[in-house]
């Protein structure tokens, strides 16, 4: 159908109301504003909550080795013990538990300083998924 069957036809075109350009510009700056303002309130809320949850994994785990910490701390004092009671003096076995620690502390600072960190580090890397 041409426009001059519709008019014959008694239906109404559309009126288009044609805006100046600077009516258009407007109309664009202020849509494209209002997008990125948009945008950046949705990445601003997409950071709250990664912050959010990497800080309740951080407090988790400090918990966790807080918890840890004491139990091994029994641990400690109940190996000690045990063997104080096994060799009949009680400094004997918290001494052979100081020499088991030391002896640990003495190999990873002498004989192999670089084992530790890269064990932590290999540790830390798998936990983000790195090979």
């Amino acid at each position: 159908m041409t426009s001059q069957s519709l008019r014959n036809s008694g239906k109404k075109l559309p009126e288009h109301k044609h805006k100046s350009l600077p009516e258009l510009l407007d109309d664009t700056v202020t849509s494209t504003y209002e997008d990125v303002m948009a945008i950046i309130e949705a990445k601003t809320e997409l950071v709250k909550i990664d912050l959010t949850k990497k800080i309740a994994v951080a407090a988790s785990i400090l918990i966790l080795v807080v918890v840890l910490l004491i139990g091994v701390a029994y641990l400690i004092t109940t190996v000690a013990l045990l063997l104080g009671e096994l060799t009949g003096h009680l400094f004997a076995g918290y001494l052979l538990v100081s020499l088991a620690f030391l002896s640990c502390f003495f190999f990873f600072m002498k004989f192999k300083p670089d084992l530790l960190p890269n064990l932590i580090q290999k540790i830390l890397l798998s936990s983000h998924d790195y090979k």
